[in-house]
């Protein structure tokens, strides 16, 4: 519904806090400000950085074209992506592999590059490390380039003996050596996706039928037995949580009747604001899974629906209808409704009838509204979206070991319930078709809102020592979360602070303490941008696990690797693009390789700042947050 991230980090920044709003992602829009405005540079040192008047280094406003010539994602300097950090492995681990110089395969079809994957897994009984890291990188990107679909039917047919893969490596070994391959790339699939594949139903048919094949083989392979028990351990598992889903969403009763909906229904972000559901610890969600939605009308009425994760705007708007059949107004209405995100600004974008996975892609503030096309142009804000929160006290009360303490643990689950996998695909989705991304869209959704509610609580606050007291608690719980690793809310602190809106409060900021304005501006140097965030990637660098990185660095880096190169190259499959995006995402299994644990404790003033953590009511329309500004400390005659 939004333009992609890769298409906007082609535009120069033009907005007065930051970069100009993403179509296709809003919460990521206003996550990002002067970050995104860095790109590749020359391979001798990364990003210029000029002066200006101020005599502050700010980044060169050009520095958002991306070179004309392709270029292979491995010929970028050290500055110009993330650096091969030293994957340390955590201890007891079998320890981390790392990818080597130059690409483990060559460019071929993606067909041919399977059977190059399977020949370097004939090293039974024990796989190299090369073996291993080529089958990780090919499983991690094949989406890419192989569906997964096809991918299955492939390694099946190869199984039975009728691939048209030859080699001499694979033409040497014998068919138990061939199936132990066949069957170690399947269980890899299966490790690396978990119970994603669920969600795609043909693709877990074919796994059903795969495993079929393989337990009817299994007495004649007692050499197998591992594998076989492992996939019947995965499948059976898988099997279990589908049927599970399946039976508490509906069943029936003796009568052939459908019985109600008994599944549980998952609370998104600021979606029925409720004390029991937010202190819930966060579980991930899947296509299948259901949430309550109020859908309004033009003059602010609405229907609350109940509806899968993944449904269409068709499937949405079907069931507005539904709703609305008895009405006065339904009756009234002849022409089919739309459906519009409204944002708190009154900006509107018109959903197209096919569009899914919509509810995590809405703004902070945004609603959805149905509506008759006339009607659309008439569409406007909430009135509570509009008004002035009350300025908030309990920010006043929370300690801030507390709030960090809070926000850290909250953010690292959200983190831990992101897939890997949904980096390779809210990046790639126009290539290899759309999937849901709704953990890694909420997480980044919840970074606008940090963000947005340092602004909210800053330009709320009246009294001027009191504001400048509430700086000083942003910075040290910044500090804090520093320390814990937590570099999401780090950062989503900083820019808070940073917004124009906060930072042209120049006499709240002379009355911080000295000792705090040097360390706010060793924060801001963490965060500068200049030379794609050096500062900050030799920072990561030297953290060992559990670490919540910046993951919109994550994203910027995976896409300059989707444009900096093409996925095929004379109709084969760039090997080098698949293993450095795949050395990308393995970071991110890095950062989680070890748990992230704070004290905690079940006192009522604990669940009460735990809670206030995990709802923040904030204001997202920069216009608004300029208004306060400006109220409070208005412009210099």
């Amino acid at each position: 519904m939004i333009e992609p991230l890769e298409k906007f980090l082609k535009k120069q920044s033009s907005h007065l806090s930051g970069p100009r709003h993403l179509h296709r992602r809003q919460s990521v829009s206003k996550i990002l400000p002067s970050f995104l405005r860095d790109t590749p540079g020359d391979s001798s040192g990364g990003e210029r950085c000029e002066e200006d008047p101020s005599g502050d280094p700010q980044p060169s406003h050009d520095c958002l074209e991306l070179p004309d010539g392709l270029r292979s994602p491995l010929s970028f300097s050290s500055d110009e992506l993330s650096p091969s950090e030293p994957l340390t492995p955590p201890p007891g681990s079998g320890g981390w592999t790392l990818s080597p110089p130059g690409p483990l395969l060559a460019p071929d079809t993606s067909e041919a590059l399977l059977g190059r994957v399977l020949d370097q897994l004939l090293t039974a009984p024990r796989l190299s490390d090369a073996a291993e890291l080529a089958l990780d990188d090919f499983i991690l990107t094949h989406t890419l380039f192989l569906p997964t679909e096809e991918l299955l039917v492939q390694l099946q047919h190869t199984f039975c003996g009728c691939s048209r893969h030859t080699s001499p490596t694979w033409e040497g070994s014998d068919a138990l050596q061939k199936k132990q391959a066949v069957l170690c790339a399947l269980l890899h699939l299966l490790d690396t996706y978990k119970d994603s594949l669920q969600e795609e139903e043909r693709s877990f048919q074919l796994i059903k039928d795969f495993y079929v094949l393989v337990m009817r083989d299994a007495p004649n392979l007692p050499q197998l037995e591992g594998n076989v028990i492992r996939l019947h351990r995965l499948v059976e598992t898988a099997e279990l949580r589908s049927h599970h889903n399946m039976s508490s969403s509906s069943f029936r009763l003796t009568d052939g009747s459908a019985a109600p909906c008994s599944k549980q229904v998952k609370p998104l972000f600021r979606h029925f604001r409720r004390i029991d559901s937010c202190l819930q610890p966060r579980v991930a969600f899947r296509g299948s899974d259901e949430i309550f939605c109020r859908v309004y009308m033009p003059d602010h009425s609405y229907v609350t629906i109940r509806s899968r994760l993944s449904a269409s705007v068709s499937d949405i708007l079907s069931s507005v209808s539904e709703k609305l059949q008895y009405s006065e107004e339904q009756g009234q209405r002849e022409e089919p409704l739309i459906l519009v995100a409204v944002t708190s600004a009154g900006d509107k974008v018109l959903l197209k009838p096919d569009d899914g996975c919509i509810f995590t892609t809405l703004g902070i503030n945004s609603h959805l509204f149905a509506c008759n096309r006339d009607e659309l142009r008439s569409l406007v804000p909430l009135p509570e979206e509009v008004q002035l929160p009350p300025e908030d006290s309990h920010i006043h009360r929370i300690e801030a070991e507390d709030l960090a303490n809070h926000l850290s643990a909250f953010h690292w689950e959200l983190f831990s319930c992101v897939h890997e996998l949904e980096f390779v695909d809210y990046v790639f989705h126009v290539e290899r078709g759309r999937r849901e991304t709704a953990n890694l869209e909420l997480l980044l959704q919840r970074c606008s809102e940090v963000q947005h509610w340092v602004c909210t609580q800053t330009l709320l606050c009246e009294a001027p020592a009191r504001r400048t007291q509430l700086l000083k608690k942003f910075i040290k719980t910044a500090a804090i979360c520093k320390q814990n690793q937590d570099l999401l809310s780090f950062f989503a602190i900083v820019m808070g602070l940073d917004n124009s809106a906060v930072s042209r409060l120049r006499v709240t900021w002379e009355k911080l303490p000295g000792k705090f304005k040097n360390l706010f501006r060793k924060f801001e140097n963490l965060t500068d941008p200049c030379r794609n965030h050096k500062s900050y990637r030799e920072m990561v660098t030297r953290m060992r696990p559990p670490v919540i990185p910046f993951i919109p660095l994550i994203l910027k880096d995976l896409t300059f690797l989707h444009e900096g190169s093409k996925t095929f190259i004379d109709g084969l499959v760039n090997v080098e693009k698949m293993h450095a995006i795949a050395d990308k995402v393995r970071t991110v299994r890095k950062y989680r390789s070890s748990q992230m644990r704070l004290e905690s404790d079940v006192s009522p003033t604990h669940l009460q700042n735990k809670a206030y953590v995990r709802q923040f009511q904030v204001i997202d329309n920069q216009n608004l947050l300029f208004e306060l500004s400006y109220k409070l400390e208005p412009s210099a005659q």
